[in-house]
């Protein structure tokens, strides 16, 4: 009788859906504890609230949404999620890259997502204004020029609450602390439940 309860148990964490969340050092717990970050958090109440789902964590801090759209392949092949949550775009912005090249990569990471039959849920980057109003505007608006022509949903910018609260950011003023992550995941969350 263990040995078939075992065997059920196995086949249905085999059976679990899968939530692939593709990000930077936002989403990679940057400076604290893996378990500590916003996606790890969000692993948990799925347990709870969600049990046929569970959480794979591809974000990898330095990422890029080319580096994303390099590795995306092969973690759709692996892992053929229901939900890809992507969490890109703050590295290219601080870099400077064309915005016309993030738009783009958006664009393929949501299409190749799509064609693997996931569901995407785009979370918006913002970046300091160092660059100018210019492309600090084409930065922010290329977020939903990727969802045109996809049924990506576009969520609310996850440091919303957080980034210019000093006492939630580190001292870098770009990651947020510990402190900050049940806040961020309550963000992603509001848009990310009803598409479980």
């Amino acid at each position: 009788m263990l040995a078939v309860t075992s065997c059920l148990l196995a086949a249905t964490a085999q059976a679990r859906d899968t939530v692939l969340v593709l990000g930077d050092s936002i989403s990679a717990a940057y400076g604290m504890q893996l378990e500590q970050g916003w996606v790890s958090l969000l692993d948990a109440r799925l347990q709870k609230e969600q049990p046929t789902y569970r959480v794979i964590n591809a974000s990898i801090s330095g990422e890029t949404s080319g580096g994303g759209l390099r590795r995306l392949p092969d973690l759709l092949s692996e892992h053929a999620p229901k939900v890809v949550i992507i969490e890109l775009g703050g590295n290219d912005g601080l870099r400077g890259y064309p915005v016309k090249q993030l738009r783009d990569n958006l664009k393929q990471l949501i299409r190749l997502s799509e064609e693997a039959a996931a569901r995407v849920l785009l979370l918006p980057m913002e970046i300091p204004p160092n660059f100018g109003k210019f492309y600090t505007d084409a930065f922010r608006a290329s977020f939903t020029e990727a969802t045109e022509n996809s049924t990506a949903i576009l969520a609310e910018f996850p440091l919303a609450s957080v980034a210019l609260e000093t006492t939630l950011m580190q001292t870098d003023g770009i990651h947020p602390t510990a402190e900050a992550q049940p806040i961020i995941l309550e963000s992603v969350w509001k848009t990310l439940e009803s598409m479980l």
